[in-house]
């Protein structure tokens, strides 16, 4: 696979913010870099940034409209690229301005002076029945049917999905997670780097000759990521965000 993405030095990486109304800061970290009070380079955003945005749903739109058009204008200054979600998909429908990856098309390769690199969202390779579920809930024909059932009872169907996700622990420790990606990697990516979000786990891991990042969620902590060669086993910067920086 050749490299579809060049990452820039002081690019800012951020996964899983799961925005929503309950978690309301990471419109106060777009709206940070909209005003130069953070200057990205470029911008990464892996998947699961919001809670609910589904490109051929209206309503997820309207909810989420004020970050959507502040990102949209970010992407006139710089370059964002977007690895679409489990929880955001379809998009776009959504965003004009920004390069968007589905998930049919990752991991995606991409390289950072002369490392290689893959990004994804994390949910790329789900077995036999995540797959069909993923699948299913991407497909135009059966949001088409399910659009006006949700609309006529006054978003139901979403407002469910909302209250289930507000029921989760986004920030856990998994104990069975390190065992589980190198079992998941080994002999299998031929790369310097492997950069994912989705699980939350904040983890970096040595497989074979590459090295695993599990990035953070920024919903936990509002924790992000600056790109930046440190040391010989990261490429990244962790930071948190607060609000008046």
């Amino acid at each position: 696979m050749s490299h579809n993405i060049e990452i820039k030095e002081g690019a800012f990486i951020i996964s899983d913010a799961h925005f929503s109304s309950k978690r309301p800061e990471l419109l106060e970290f777009i709206n940070a870099i909209e005003a130069k009070q953070l200057q990205p380079t470029q911008l990464l955003l892996m998947g699961d940034i919001f809670d609910a945005l589904f490109g051929s749903i209206d309503f997820t739109y309207t909810e989420n409209q004020k970050i959507i058009e502040l990102i949209e204008k970010i992407a006139q200054e710089i370059e964002v690229i977007y690895f679409e979600g489990n929880h955001d998909f379809n998009l776009k429908a959504v965003f004009q301005n920004i390069k968007i990856y589905p998930i049919s098309q990752q991991p995606v390769a991409a390289s950072f002076q002369d490392k290689k690199i893959y990004l994804a969202h994390g949910d790329f390779d789900g077995k036999l029945g995540y797959k069909l579920y993923t699948a299913l809930i991407r497909n135009p024909i059966v949001l088409k049917i399910l659009k006006p059932i949700d609309n006529l009872f006054n978003h139901f169907i979403l407002r469910f999905v909302d209250q289930h996700l507000m029921k989760k622990d986004d920030c856990k420790e998994l104990s069975w997670f390190e065992d589980f990606i190198q079992n998941r990697f080994h002999k299998r990516f031929d790369c310097d780097y492997f950069i994912e979000g989705h699980f939350h786990q904040n983890k970096t891991i040595k497989i074979d000759s590459m090295y695993y990042i599990n990035l953070a969620a920024f919903a936990c902590n509002q924790r992000y990521f600056i790109v930046k060669s440190l040391q010989e086993n990261t490429i990244l910067q962790e930071k948190q965000f607060s609000k008046g920086i």
